[in-house]
């Protein structure tokens, strides 16, 4: 893709409403930047109610607590049918490491639940800047470790698990299929959905320019404070299971990523793709035309949102039936 063909003229209307709606939102209660990151949490679950109501509802919905080495983690499985033995997915919500909860993005969970026809695990995971890489990360390998252990009980199917998420939670998502693959347990995960994951700390100039700026769901200046508070040291930032685009790719599951168009993470997400494909992982890369930073979270009022969970869901449905013994 000719990333100097993009545009944020190009944006789609119905996802340009939802950025508008989002960005009202939150000036209504004063300047974000200046607040403590336990108020800018608080401000955030607000501005996201409206988005995360409606939608599918599930034959069942709990919460658990997870041991794990970083302490309890709060999960909430979504079952869509009560049904024994269904395929799984983690998945991990978005907020930059910082930002969000299983509250904020309740919807896009049971949107995945209903349209791939899959549990979905959804894990409250420890947030920066109070608990920086690799605690996310290593409560998620252990979530995994708990779900293949049959801690869900017989609605998961242990041999059909795939891991994804969004931004953020993209990167958490590749980084737990490499650290288990490293500790010979790489057949644990089937599948991966990443969804404008944030692979690399660094945009491009033209990327900063073209999508980085306050008109857009992403912001520059919002990457360099969320890497900074995830991974804030020089170690960590160029730790593979923390920047995930250095990583060495070879023997993990398929991967779907999905990319907005006027994203500012775009590029990084298409040669993330290069690089699953140079490893020999079978890999799947849609760009959605008009489409933002956090697009998904459109689904209400958003043609090209519903379109990108109907093709990843297809996508995520297909490679769990594939992997069923």
């Amino acid at each position: 893709m000719d990333t100097a063909a993009m545009s944020r003229d190009d944006v789609d209307p119905e996802i340009r409403r939802f950025a508008n709606e989002i960005a009202a939102a939150y000036a209504a209660h004063g300047p974000f930047d200046q607040m403590s990151p336990a108020e800018q949490r608080r401000v955030c679950e607000m501005v996201r109610a409206p988005w995360r109501a409606g939608g599918p509802i599930m034959a069942a919905t709990r919460e658990l607590a997870v041991d794990t080495p970083r302490g309890p983690v709060r999960v909430r499985v979504y079952d869509p049918t009560g049904q024994r033995a269904q395929p799984a997915l983690i998945y991990l919500h978005g907020g930059g490491w910082t930002l969000f909860s299983i509250d904020t993005h309740d919807r896009v969970m049971r949107e995945y639940a209903k349209r791939a026809g899959a549990v979905v695990v959804g894990v409250d995971y420890a947030l920066a800047p109070e608990q920086p890489f690799p605690a996310a990360l290593e409560q998620v390998v252990a979530v995994a470790r708990w779900l293949r252990a049959g801690g869900a009980g017989p609605s998961v199917d242990p041999s059909r698990i795939a891991i994804g998420g969004d931004s953020a939670g993209g990167n958490i998502a590749v980084g737990a299929a490499v650290a288990l693959r490293d500790a010979g347990e790489g057949d644990l995960v089937k599948a991966m959905v990443l969804i404008y994951g944030g692979f690399d700390r660094h945009c491009s100039d033209e990327a900063v320019r073209r999508y980085g700026g306050a008109d857009h769901m992403l912001t520059a200046e919002e990457c360099e404070v969320f890497w900074r508070n995830y991974a804030p040291d020089s170690e960590a930032m160029d730790n593979p299971l923390a920047r995930p685009i250095l990583a060495d790719l070879r023997g993990l599951p398929p991967a779907m990523l999905v990319i907005g168009e006027c994203d500012i993470l775009a590029e990084q997400n298409l040669r993330m793709a290069e690089r699953f494909e140079a490893a020999g992982v079978p890999v799947e890369a849609v760009v959605y035309p008009g489409a933002t930073h956090s697009f998904i979270e459109a689904m209400s009022i958003a043609v090209v949102a519903r379109r990108a969970l109907d093709e990843s869901a297809d996508w995520l449905r297909a490679r769990l039936a594939a992997a069923q013994v």
